[in-house]
Order: C-alpha cells, then sequence, then structure tokens
C-alpha cells in the first residue's frame, strides 16, 4: 500500500507509536489523517500539526467508534487505511485479577479491534479495497511475564487479525497485524520516562516503529514485526515449545517478578 493520497485513521493518534504513526503518515502524503483518542485535548494537538481531524474517541464503547468512522467518512469520503492502535497495559497479575480489570483491558485491547472491523468493513468490501493495520504486540505471539491479562488480550487481537486477514483478502481487503516488543513510549517508561525495566534495552523508538509501519504497508505484510529477534524466538516456541517455556521461566527467574510488575511499563 502506498499512503501518498488514502485516507487513514489512527485511534490512540495522541501519543507513543499513534501519533508517529499520524505524522508520518502525513508527511507521506496522505490525503487525509484522522487521529483518534480518548485524550481529546493531545489528539487536537497532533490534529493541529499535521492539518488532519481530531476525533474524540473512546476505543472501548462501540458508539465511539461508529461515530469515528462516520466523521471520517462525511470529512473525506471514504477510509483507505484504518489503525486500530489503541491499547492498554492493564494490570499485572494473573487469574487473580479482578473481573472488572480483565474487562476493561479487553474491551479496550480486544473488542476495540472487533467494533473497528464491523464499523469499517462494510464500505471497503463495497469498494473492493481497504486495508486493516491492528497492533498488538510480541506479547501475542509469545507471551508477557507478569501480566495475564496484557499477554490474553494481545494474544486475541492477533487472532483477529488472523481471521479477518483469511476472511476478507480475497475480496480485496488487506490485513496487517504490529507485533513490536519494547517501545519507547509511557507504557514502556512510566510518565516520567524513567521506568525501569528488562525491555528497555533493545527497545525502538515510537517513529522506528512508524517507519516498520511504512515498509510493511507497503509489502502488505501481515506480520510486521519491528524487533526481528521476535520473529526468532516466535520459531523457537513453534519448533520445540517446552524448551521454550523452560527458557521464559528462566527469563522470569532472571528478571523478577518485582521490576516488571510496575503497571504501564510493558511492551507496547
Amino acid at each position: 500500500m502506498e499512503l501518498h493520497e488514502k485516507v487513514v485513521v489512527v485511534t490512540g493518534g495522541a501519543d507513543g507509536i499513534g501519533r508517529a504513526l499520524c505524522r508520518r503518515f502525513a508527511a507521506d502524503g496522505a490525503r487525509g489523517v484522522v487521529v483518534a483518542d480518548i485524550d481529546s485535548e493531545g489528539a487536537e494537538r497532533v490534529a493541529d500539526e499535521i492539518n488532519g481531524l481530531a476525533v474524540a474517541t473512546d476505543v472501548s464503547i462501540e458508539a465511539d467508534v461508529v461515530h469515528l468512522v462516520e466523521r471520517a467518512e462525511a470529512a473525506y469520503g471514504r477510509i483507505d487505511l484504518f489503525c486500530s492502535n489503541a491499547g492498554i497495559a492493564g494490570q499485572q497479575g494473573g487469574a487473580e485479577v479482578p473481573d472488572a480489570e480483565w474487562q476493561r483491558i479487553w474491551d479496550v485491547n480486544v473488542m476495540a479491534h472487533i467494533y473497528a472491523a464491523r464499523a469499517v468493513l462494510p464500505g471497503m468490501l463495497a469498494r473492493g479495497a481497504g486495508y486493516l493495520l491492528n497492533t498488538a504486540s510480541a506479547a501475542g505471539l509469545l507471551t508477557q511475564i507478569g501480566s495475564a491479562p496484557y499477554s490474553v488480550t494481545k494474544h486475541a487481537a492477533l487472532a483477529f487479525a488472523e481471521w479477518l486477514s483469511v476472511a476478507h483478502t480475497d475480496a480485496g481487503i488487506k490485513v496487517s497485524c504490529l507485533c513490536p516488543q519494547g517501545v519507547r513510549t509511557k507504557m514502556l517508561l512510566g510518565e516520567d520516562g524513567t521506568g525501569e525495566n528488562f525491555l528497555v534495552e533493545g527497545s525502538l523508538s515510537p517513529e522506528e516503529i512508524a517507519e516498520a509501519v511504512v515498509a510493511g504497508l507497503a509489502e502488505e505484510r501481515f506480520l510486521i514485526l519491528p524487533h526481528p529477534e521476535v520473529a526468532e524466538y516466535f520459531r523457537r516456541k513453534a519448533a520445540d515449545y517446552d524448551r521454550w517455556l523452560k527458557g521464559m521461566r528462566r527469563l522470569q527467574a532472571r528478571v523478577g517478578f518485582g521490576e516488571v510488575k510496575a503497571e504501564g511499563r510493558l511492551k507496547g
């Protein structure tokens, strides 16, 4: 996919990866970039910077996602690329995490992708063209030490993107799934940018992620892996699942659960 003259929607566009995507798409000549975020002021700042359209959106609410698609289509006539990028780290822990917290992260990290597809696919299918980019995480291919909710929801996000590709590619709909590892955003580093995490080493900037996304879209690759080592980890997992699990247990013991327990400091 070439971005020149395309209309793009980016959720979670006020900061982090989403903001970098909005800036890069605009720089590459997109005809319109719609910046969607629950942080309406942040979305406005990014939209003003790139001459785009800001739409306040809580992606966990289907009516908000429907409204977002309607606003984008009213402004630009169509949506060529929908980047379902918004996500949260959620509460750390496993089965003991309360139901309300499981539901909150499920709504943002999984249902938001479903709401987006439900809202945007009819128009794309009618035209026989369109692109869906869903942001998941390396945690969706591997796992996330210390956080079952994050790991489970990112696995589900990846699975839904796979299903969309299988179901709709022959009808002209392209699908990619972005699975970065450590990204230098507030999710990894905390609000003050000083957070410590074993993923900081080898982490990439949001701008480097955006560069990888543009390259992946140009090649129309399903898996976009900005960290090439993730592909190797995934191959090892598939080749010998039990050995891979033993390795992950060793990693957990080495880094210590406490090091990754601070909420909001996870891979993006």
